[in-house]
C-alpha cells in the first residue's frame, strides 16, 4: 500500500467536483470506493471532510488515503510542450507586480484566464509555468476574468498564500473597480443594480449566457443567485456613450455585463448582451458605435485592492487601459486624471 498523499488543486484542475479530479488522478479507484472514503473521513480537503460532490478550488489541498497497489498509480500527465517564445514574453510582459508571494498580472483582452473546451494550453494558466522567475513552481491562479475582459488578475505563489487569497476573494475582502464604455447614460449618474442573475435556458455556440429577473423572483427560481453592481458615470459624450466605474458587490458569471444591459446600457463590444447589430444612436441600448470602436468589448478591471495575506499591508493595483479602449478614451478626450481612483469612496 502507498503512503498518505497530500496533493495541492491547480489552476486548471479547479471548478470540478471533487469525485472527477480524484478519477482523473486515480483512474482506477471506483466510484463507490471516492464515496466510501469521503464517508469515512480519509479523503480531506483543507483537513476537512468532504462529500464526494463537493467543488475543489486553486490552493486547496486534497489529502489522499494509502491506496491498494492496483489503485495507487496516478493518471500519466498528458505530454504538452511549453509555451512558445512568443506567448512567454507576452505574459511576462502582462506582469505589473510581483513579490515573492504574489504576482499581478494586466490580463490581455482575447486570452482566456483557464482552459476550456477548445482552448488548448494558450490560456494563463497554461503559460503559468512562464512566470516561475526564481521559483521552482508556477503561480497559481486565485480568481478569473472572462476572456474579453482585461485588467488585473492576481495569481499565488504558494499554496498558502493560493488558499488566503482564494478565502479573501470568497469572503468579498477584496475591492474591483472596473472600467467600461456603456451605451448611452445612465439615470441617475450613480446606483446600484440588484437584479438576481439565472443561465438562460438552452444551448448553442453563443456560450454561456445569465438572464437578469426582478430580486424578489430570485428566492422563487432555482438556480437563481442574487447579484448587486454598484456603478457610477465618471464622463460622457452627449447621450450617446459614457464612461462609467462598475464594482461587482458579488461575484457572478457576466454580472457587470448582464446588469447593464438590463439597464438598458449595455457596454460597448458586448454582442453577447448588447446585441452585435444594433447600432447605438443615443439614449443607451445598442452596442454598436460604428467604425473601429466597438469590435471588441469595452471591459477592464482597472483597480484591485486588498490586504496582502503574509504582510498584512494594504495592496493596490492598477492596470494601464488595453490598446483599443485607450483609443476610445483619446476619440472621447477622457483622462484618468481626471477621475478619482474610487468614486464610490465619498459615499460609503
Amino acid at each position: 500500500m502507498s503512503g498518505v498523499q497530500m496533493i495541492t488543486i491547480g489552476a486548471d484542475e479547479a471548478d470540478q467536483r471533487l469525485d472527477r479530479w480524484f478519477r482523473k488522478q486515480f483512474p482506477h479507484v471506483s466510484q463507490g470506493r471516492i464515496e466510501k472514503m469521503c464517508r469515512k473521513g480519509e479523503i480531506r480537503v483543507d483537513g476537512g471532510r468532504v462529500k464526494a460532490n463537493s467543488r475543489v478550488s486553486p490552493g486547496q489541498i486534497v489529502r489522499v488515503p494509502p491506496l491498494q497497489a492496483s489503485d495507487q498509480r496516478r493518471a500519466p500527465m498528458p505530454t504538452r510542450r511549453g509555451p512558445s517564445e512568443a506567448d512567454a514574453e507576452m505574459i511576462r510582459r502582462a506582469v505589473i507586480y510581483r513579490d515573492e508571494h504574489i504576482l499581478a498580472l494586466n490580463k490581455p483582452p482575447g486570452l482566456p484566464s483557464q482552459g476550456g473546451s477548445g482552448q488548448g494550453d494558450r490560456h494563463v494558466a497554461g503559460l503559468a509555468e512562464a512566470l516561475c522567475f526564481e521559483r521552482e513552481d508556477a503561480p497559481r491562479l486565485v480568481h478569473r476574468l472572462d476572456k474579453d475582459t482585461s485588467g488585473v488578475l492576481i495569481m499565488a505563489r504558494t499554496g498558502r498564500v493560493a488558499s488566503a487569497l482564494t478565502t479573501a476573494f470568497r469572503a468579498r475582502e477584496t475591492r474591483k473597480i472596473y472600467w467600461a464604455a456603456l451605451a448611452g447614460v445612465p439615470h441617475p449618474p450613480m446606483g446600484t443594480v440588484r437584479y438576481g442573475l439565472v443561465k438562460a435556458g438552452g444551448s448553442g455556440s453563443g456560450g454561456e449566457k445569465m438572464h437578469c429577473m426582478h430580486p424578489d423572483a430570485v428566492a422563487r427560481t432555482p438556480g437563481a443567485k442574487r447579484a448587486t453592481t454598484d456603478y457610477a458615470v465618471m464622463s460622457s459624450l452627449g447621450k450617446r456613450v459614457s464612461w462609467a466605474a462598475l464594482v461587482p458587490i458579488t461575484g457572478r458569471t457576466h454580472q457587470l455585463r448582464a446588469h447593464m444591459a438590463e439597464l438598458g446600457h449595455p457596454i460597448i463590444g458586448d454582442g453577447k448582451y448588447g446585441g452585435s447589430g444594433q447600432e447605438n444612436l443615443g439614449d443607451g441600448w445598442g452596442a454598436q458605435l460604428g467604425g473601429e470602436l466597438s469590435r471588441k468589448l469595452h471591459l477592464h478591471a482597472r483597480s484591485l485592492r486588498l490586504t496582502h495575506p503574509i504582510t498584512g499591508a494594504i495592496l493596490s493595483l492598477t492596470a494601464p487601459l488595453p490598446d483599443h479602449m485607450a483609443r476610445t478614451w483619446q476619440e472621447f478626450d477622457w483622462h484618468a486624471s481626471d477621475v478619482p481612483d474610487d468614486p464610490f469612496e465619498d459615499v460609503q
